[in-house]
C-alpha cells in the first residue's frame, strides 16, 4: 500500500512532467494572458494541429487546463493561474544560476 506521501509525490511529478516541454511551457504562458482555442495557439507555437492538440490533451489530463466547446470551436484555459507562480520562480532558479555562473567565470579568469 503506497503512503499518502508518496501517492501527494506521484501526483505533483505528473504535473511537473506535464510542464516539461518549451511548447507546453509556451502554451501555458498564453492560456495565463487568456483563453485560445486551438488554432490561435498552432499558429503561436508555429507547429501542426495535431501536435498542439497532443500537447493540450497532456495539459489537461494533468489538470492544468480545462476546455469549453463553443460552435465549432474549443477554447482552452489555465484551470489555476497560479501556476504561473511556479513558472516565476523557475525564473528565479535561472536568474540565481546565471549569476553563479558569471562569479564562476571570473573566478577562472583570474
Amino acid at each position: 500500500m503506497k503512503s499518502n506521501k508518496k501517492i501527494r509525490h506521484e501526483a505533483r511529478a505528473k504535473i511537473i512532467k506535464a510542464m516539461a516541454h518549451p511548447s507546453r511551457l509556451f502554451i501555458i504562458e498564453e492560456l495565463s494572458k487568456r483563453e485560445c482555442c486551438v488554432s490561435e495557439l498552432t499558429e503561436m507555437v508555429g507547429a501542426d494541429t495535431s501536435t498542439v492538440s497532443k500537447h493540450l490533451s497532456v495539459l489537461k489530463n494533468a489538470g492544468l487546463v480545462t476546455d469549453e466547446k463553443r460552435a465549432n470551436s474549443i477554447f482552452y484555459r489555465l484551470r489555476c493561474p497560479c501556476i504561473m507562480d511556479f513558472v516565476r520562480c523557475v525564473e528565479d532558479v535561472l536568474s540565481a544560476n546565471a549569476k553563479d555562473n558569471v562569479r564562476i567565470l571570473r573566478f577562472c579568469k583570474k
